[in-house]
């Protein structure tokens, strides 16, 4: 990937070989907190990145995220209470498939609403693998990725071990309280957050060399890529059409969105797509991090999402499905 000059080659390389390697039937056990630590770290990176007038950015412009963000939910509603309604996908598969939500929340969800959890666990995964790889797309079709040779990686700079070690610990007790207390996307979102309010008080300095961040783009590239076991494919592989079909509209609806965006609020076409991109926040962030885009704008739009979705779209999905099923049962 990074020979292609492809954006976010360190996540998409490892994602795109977990896919391989896992539906040739590899398998990799590696702890979850280890997996926690690496999205903190990403987490961390977009902090050191985000100014903390990004609430005030947030505030002066609560139109257009309102919009972004409502049309993105309604779009996705939309799409799943169509396909479930037209039965492109067995049950309610589609409704909790689409949903924008964090993918082990709707998975957990779907099973106790009796959806096929595989099913809809590989519509989620494979939603975000596309999205990433969309996205790189669209940044290299913008002229976001250079398209001379870009300067030679410095692997191992120089390392202020302290802020090293505070910068681990941030993302390590952000990870651990979103397991203690259960908080989805916890594990991205609090040492964001954290990062970002420690900074700018000056009680952190982060400190991110390459070759850590290079480690986690690679865990969170696995984390996606792994999931695609061959078992899964197999029981999936009759359904593929309606799925694809959920996605493709998912991805064009929010795509209509962004270019709403773009010629209503003159937003560039990138910093505008990724801002409306369904699902995978972690991967979103890598790829603005590595393409000339509105990091700020794009990070403010996805986390006020993320928290909108997490809180709404499990309470919005659930209501539908028990609408369609009480109407299919009548």
């Amino acid at each position: 990937m990074l020979w292609l000059h492809a954006p976010a080659a360190l996540m998409l390389g490892p994602l795109i070989s977990g896919i391989v390697f896992a539906s040739w039937g590899g398998k990799v056990n590696y702890p979850v907190p280890v997996f926690g630590v690496a999205q903190g770290i990403v987490g961390s990176m977009i902090a050191k990145m985000v100014p903390l007038s990004i609430v005030g950015d947030i505030l002066s412009h609560w139109a257009l995220f309102g919009v972004g963000v409502v049309s993105v939910v309604a779009a996705s509603t939309l799409v799943g209470w169509l396909m479930t309604r037209w039965q492109t996908l067995p049950g309610t598969t589609a409704l909790w498939g689409v949903s924008p939500g964090a993918a082990s929340v709707m998975t957990y969800m779907a099973e106790a609403y009796g959806a096929d959890m595989r099913m809809v666990a590989f519509m989620q995964y494979l939603r975000v693998v596309m999205v990433a790889v969309v996205a790189a797309a669209v940044a290299r079709f913008f002229g976001a990725a250079p398209q001379h040779a870009p300067d030679a990686i410095v692997w191992f700079p120089e390392v202020a071990w302290l802020p090293l070690v505070e910068t681990v610990a941030l993302a390590g007790v952000g990870s651990w309280l979103a397991r203690v207390f259960r908080i989805p996307a916890g594990a991205f979102l609090l040492p964001l957050v954290g990062g970002i309010v420690l900074t700018h008080l000056g009680l952190l300095r982060l400190e991110l060399p390459t070759w850590l961040l290079a480690g986690c783009y690679a865990l969170v590239g696995w984390n996606v890529g792994l999931r695609f076991t061959g078992a899964l494919l197999i029981h999936v592989l009759h359904q593929l059409p309606g799925i694809l079909l959920c996605i493709f509209a998912m991805l064009g609806l929010c795509g209509g969105v962004a270019a709403f965006m773009v010629f209503a609020a003159d937003i560039d076409p990138l910093t505008a797509y990724l801002a409306t991109s369904p699902g995978g926040a972690d991967s979103i962030a890598i790829i603005a991090a590595s393409t000339d885009v509105d990091v700020s704008f794009v990070m403010a739009m996805q986390t006020v999402r993320l928290l909108v979705v997490l809180f709404a779209a499990p309470l919005l999905t659930r209501l539908i499905a028990e609408r369609i099923g009480g109407t299919r049962s009548g």
